[in-house]
């Protein structure tokens, strides 16, 4: 069942990262990949958390405890829908914080593959193309020369 869960997860992650990458001016797409899904994957999450917690080795005290924890395939799922939820949110508020700022789509499509793939990597990226437009927008100002 676990094995399941985890497949139906990926394909509806999937299909929203699609949907933030192809619709990024669609409310409704918005309303799918920033509120909808990552509800529904969270609900998941609290699900398993909620039936499995205490009845598995393991916790957050230590690296090795952690590892014990994640034996459990459930607490793995736990852990993956996480990850899932957690980057879609990230995915969604680039696009919006991106379109807001008037960066060009062009530029945001290569961040969403990095924030898919690996999370914290795309966030920076995306903090980097933020600044270049920022940096890229700021009025010049003039320098004066002194002639002797």
């Amino acid at each position: 069942m676990a094995n399941t869960i985890f497949s139906v997860a990926n394909f509806i992650a999937l299909a929203s990262w699609v949907l933030l990458a192809a619709f990024p001016r669609r409310r409704w797409a918005e309303l799918v990949t920033a509120g909808m899904v990552p509800a529904l994957l969270a609900s998941a999450y609290v699900v398993i958390l909620a039936t499995t917690w205490g009845r598995t080795p393991g916790g957050f005290s230590s690296l090795d405890a952690v590892g014990q924890l994640f034996e459990n395939p459930w607490m793995r799922l736990a852990g993956w829908l996480h990850y899932l939820a957690f980057d879609l949110l990230i995915g969604g508020w680039i696009v919006r914080d991106a379109r807001d700022r008037g960066i060009r789509h062009v530029w945001i499509l290569p961040v969403l593959f990095l924030t898919f793939m690996f999370g914290p990597a795309g966030w920076l990226a995306y903090l980097g193309v933020s600044a270049r437009k920022k940096i890229a927008s700021e009025p010049k100002t003039k320098t004066s020369t002194t002639v002797v």
